[in-house]
């Protein structure tokens, strides 16, 4: 018996010892598994992180850079090829690409975060392609049409979407600032490529369609380079592949649930709906600047180079305001975005002269560039990262009515009220969008002065 309690003894002590040392190594794990975490989150910025973001930069480059350069084609089209039609009609062009962005992002979005981003990013780079080199070959308004304004715009949301939604997945403490920078790539588009369009056009004696042809060759490598960067962050190696495949399972439910209840939230149902309303006056100075210009009686070559100086005030008021964003906070640079770049539409005509006219686009590019990045850095920052691409897609979807009509509404004001009704009514939406800002930051914390 005396032995039976020895062994009994005996065996409680293992158990115990066991328990404890089973204990101790569970406390060991989650510390290290911690110190893996603040190492990542102190070094977000790897080859692989670099990658996916200088590959989303150059995915705006190649789509909303080019659409941002429209303003070049509506002077062209206006004086050459489509002279017959009214800026109204030819807006129409610009217009309907940006609404097939816009409407195809969702889509792309969703199919994203499911399959990854090679396949939406590959199949879009094809059907850009085609219709760039369709659009060499149109003589008719409705060529134009279908081409530039349809099937150019739906190709550029399975690009510009998935390579974006990679960047949330990379950072989290610096994400404004990396959003920023990826987002820069379409006011770098908006920039080289009006210069571009300009010396083929007027200049080097290089016919419409060639034109064309070689802002489709350029394209090529850089659509290449997207699908080669733009890659999934490398999941965490783990033995257990049992456990690991029913803790995948979890968290992947998780993280649609709470994906679902971030489209449900009053913060991200405001900031949709100021979007909306802000652009409906948004893109007006980035397609009608040009006109103005050519309207004041100066030439159609400074013209075309002020759509470069808006881009590329806009590119520093996207990377600029991000590093602030993730200090100060991210929805409330977004709410001082929208509001300065309404006072500056609003002070359009205000401009009279060539330097007045070169001072309000700088101050009007460097204002209203923060309201793209951090739209996307505020709009992921309400669900997890692996929710990031359908987020995106869906906040983009929710303005794409605004990008159709907007523009064509602001052709009708230009011709009935002059370029002064045109400022004040971009000036208006943009303040008012502001206004829905402000009240979607009040929903995630109500003090007035706090880091949201």
């Amino acid at each position: 018996m005396l032995t039976t309690l020895v062994e009994r003894s005996s065996l409680a002590d293992e158990s115990k010892t066991s328990d404890d040392v089973g204990f101790d190594e569970t406390k060991q794990r989650n510390t290290i598994s911690t110190a893996i975490a603040d190492d990542r989150q102190i070094s977000e910025l790897t080859w692989r992180s670099g990658l996916a973001t200088a590959g989303a930069a150059c995915s705006y480059f190649v789509t909303v850079g080019f659409l941002n350069a429209f303003g070049v084609f509506q002077e062209y089209y206006t004086s050459t090829l489509l002279h017959g039609y009214s800026d109204f009609q030819i807006s129409w062009l610009g217009s309907f690409a940006l609404f097939a962005f816009f409407a195809g992002a969702p889509a792309a979005g969703i199919l994203s975060d499911k399959y990854g981003p090679t396949t939406p990013i590959a199949c879009g780079s094809v059907t850009v392609l085609f219709a760039i080199f369709m659009i060499s070959l149109c003589k008719k308004y409705y060529q134009f049409f279908l081409a530039q304004g349809m099937v150019l715009g739906l190709g550029m949301a399975f690009i510009g979407i998935p390579a974006s939604g990679m960047v949330p997945r990379y950072f989290a403490r610096h994400r404004a600032l990396a959003t920023g920078i990826s987002i820069g790539g379409s006011s770098l588009g908006g920039i080289i490529w009006p210069i571009i369009f300009d010396r083929l056009f007027h200049h080097d004696g290089v016919s419409f369609g060639w034109s064309l042809r070689i802002a489709g060759f350029i394209q090529i490598p850089l659509l290449a380079f997207i699908i080669l960067s733009v890659r999934l962050p490398v999941p965490k190696p783990s033995s257990q592949d049992g456990m690991t495949s029913e803790k995948g399972a979890a968290t992947k439910a998780e993280h649609k649930s709470k994906g679902i209840a971030a489209l449900k939230s009053p913060a991200f149902i405001l900031v949709c709906s100021g979007l909306f309303l802000g652009y409906l006056g948004f893109f007006s100075p980035f397609f009608y600047i040009s006109t103005y210009a050519v309207h004041l009686g100066e030439s159609t070559t400074l013209a075309f180079y002020l759509v470069s100086i808006v881009n590329g005030a806009s590119l520093v008021g996207r990377i600029l305001p991000g590093m602030l964003a993730d200090r100060y906070g991210r929805w409330n640079l977004l709410m001082c975005s929208a509001f300065l770049a309404g006072v500056c539409a609003f002070c359009w005509t205000a401009a009279t002269s060539i330097p007045g006219v070169v001072v309000w686009s700088v101050a009007y590019g460097f204002s209203s560039g923060a309201i793209l990045s951090l739209q996307l850095a505020c709009a992921t920052s309400l669900a997890p990262p692996e929710s990031a691409s359908s987020l995106i897609g869906i906040t983009m979807g929710s303005v794409s009515l605004s990008g159709l009509f907007g523009t064509p509404i602001n052709g009708a004001i230009l011709g009935r009220g002059g370029y002064i009704g045109l400022s004040c009514f971009s000036g208006g939406m943009l303040i008012i969008c502001s206004g829905f800002i402000l009240a979607a930051r009040l929903s995630l914390n109500k003090k007035l002065i706090a880091v949201v």
